[in-house]
């Protein structure tokens, strides 16, 4: 969605000389001596504490220190659209449309067409109630406005905005042109992340949405607005134009059923820089991650079947995975805590790593999916440093009920929480040695990894293990030939 940052990103820091600051380390040894196994044993290991807040070199606005791997091409040397300090704002822009609400309105079966460059077919800019049903959306027309169209709506295909409370229901939507989501819901909080939106909402229902441009999402939340999908069908094909997407200021997304589909470079299926929550929905991504989390937001995904085949890696991103997790510190999303809850369903992953973490403090909550990991190198997870840098690569991964299996990759300068409870099982290993997709060693050592089993949960190893501390029943631990390090020493 960061549409024209990558120039100006760099300009900005020759001007300033602005450097961000790089990722700590720590170190791990791989010392060994035997020990004899008792039937239940804690070590601990001093650890190190990083966290995300702000600092004076990741402020809102200030060049970020890689592009988002959801970033479009350049932009022929155009600088930002807005959005943000040191850009315009929603009310610098002149909104135009082929048709315009008002007022309350209810319209039916209508046809809402437009042709023309930074225009909307469909404009609703009320705070009153507007319902539209059985519409039959078209829009054309080329943008080039940037970060105005990622952050409040420019070229939209379907603008909602000014608190309105608006539901759509039947219908079809079509965009074919850069810059042009399919539906966006503008909140008015003027791109700060964390503000409340002006109220509005956006229902809509049984829609068919269709985009092909780049920088076209399916359905596009920002500013603190609130929508509400129902089983939808939106199909994407454009760079940065994930099939449920969100941007700076953020929002909250309701979705239930429906089919999410995208296909383009750096589209996942959701794209998160907002609160977001889907059930009972297909999700596909058939080039990109299928999903995306950046900075302190969320998904919550609940008895959905996600699919994802990444095979190209876009902006500053260096690894294949299916469901990222990081801060680009490009001022679109708070640091803090990143959030991924899944209960139910299957995740597929075509390609690459399943989970991939960097430079964020990453919360993964898992009970009951069916992972289904197709990719030959069987890598559950990596935390480890990827091209970002401005916070550290710490993750906890709470698995709840919940059978896991596969290599988890620990960079030496990455943290790792792993919490088995409720009979949940987790057969592999866990080591430091990670290469990315362009054959770049990023670490040969394992960083800080503490492991919890509770009495009903057992690990089973695939490959000798080093962890930095342990607290469980060692009988839990199904060694399988191998040997588990803690803190340097083996349990036996």
């Amino acid at each position: 969605m960061k549409k024209y940052r990558k120039l100006s990103a760099f300009l900005l820091a020759l001007t300033l000389c602005i450097s961000l600051s790089a990722c700590g380390s720590t170190e791990s040894s791989d010392t060994a001596s035997d020990v004899s196994s008792t039937t239940s044993i804690t070590t601990e290991a001093e650890t190190t504490t990083e966290t995300n807040d702000h600092t004076d070199n990741d402020r809102p606005g200030d060049p970020p220190d890689g592009d988002r791997p959801d970033a479009p091409p350049d932009n022929n040397g155009r600088g930002p659209g807005g959005g943000g300090p040191g850009g315009s704002g929603s009310a610098d822009i002149d909104y135009k449309s082929a048709v315009e609400i008002t007022s309350s309105d209810s319209q039916s079966g209508q046809t809402y067409n437009s042709s023309t460059a930074d225009e909307s077919a469909l404009l609703i800019s009320t705070s009153d109630e507007v319902t539209i049903t059985d519409p039959t959306v078209t829009k054309t027309g080329d943008s080039d406005g940037g970060d105005n169209c990622n952050f409040y709506g420019l070229n939209a295909a379907v603008l909602v905005k000014d608190g309105s409370n608006t539901t759509i229901t039947g219908g079809t939507i079509t965009s074919d042109a850069d810059g042009a989501n399919g539906v966006f819901c503008y909140g008015g909080n003027g791109g700060q992340n964390g503000a409340a939106g002006d109220g509005t909402t956006l229902t809509i229902r049984n829609t068919v949405i269709k985009t092909t441009g780049d920088g076209s999402g399916g359905i596009m939340t920002t500013g603190g607005g609130i929508t509400y999908a129902y089983d939808l069908d939106v199909d994407t094909s454009g760079q940065s134009s994930a099939a449920i997407r969100t941007d700076r200021g953020g929002g909250t997304v309701y979705v239930d059923g429906g089919t999410y589909t995208s296909n383009g470079l750096g589209s996942p299926a959701i794209y998160s820089t907002a609160e977001i929550h889907v059930e009972n929905a297909d999700l596909t991504s058939n080039l990109s991650e299928g999903v995306c989390i950046e900075g302190k937001n969320s998904i919550e995904l609940t008895n959905c079947n996600m699919t994802a085949n990444n095979t190209k890696c876009n902006g500053n991103a260096t690894f294949y995975d299916t469901i990222m997790i990081y801060q680009s510190m490009s001022g679109d999303a708070d640091s803090g805590t990143s959030s991924f809850t899944m209960t139910g369903g299957t995740l597929t992953s075509k390609n690459g790593h399943v989970f991939h973490v960097t430079n964020t403090n990453a919360v993964i909550d898992l009970k009951g999916v069916t992972i289904k990991n197709e990719d030959s190198e069987n890598i559950l997870l990596s935390v480890c440093a990827d091209g970002w840098s401005g916070a550290g690569n710490i993750a906890t991964l709470n698995a709840d009920g919940q059978e896991l299996s596969g290599i988890i990759k620990v960079g030496s300068d990455s943290e790792l929480t792993l919490n088995l409870t409720n009979d949940s099982t987790f057969t592999g290993s866990i080591d430091g040695s990670i290469t990315n997709a362009k054959g770049t060693s990023v670490s040969t050592e394992v960083g800080t990894v503490a492991v919890k089993l509770d009495s009903t949960s057992k690990w089973t190893l695939t490959a000798d293990t080093y962890i930095t501390s342990f607290d469980g029943d060692v009988s839990n631990i199904i060694t399988n030939g191998y040997t588990l390090y803690v803190n340097g020493t083996a349990l036996t």
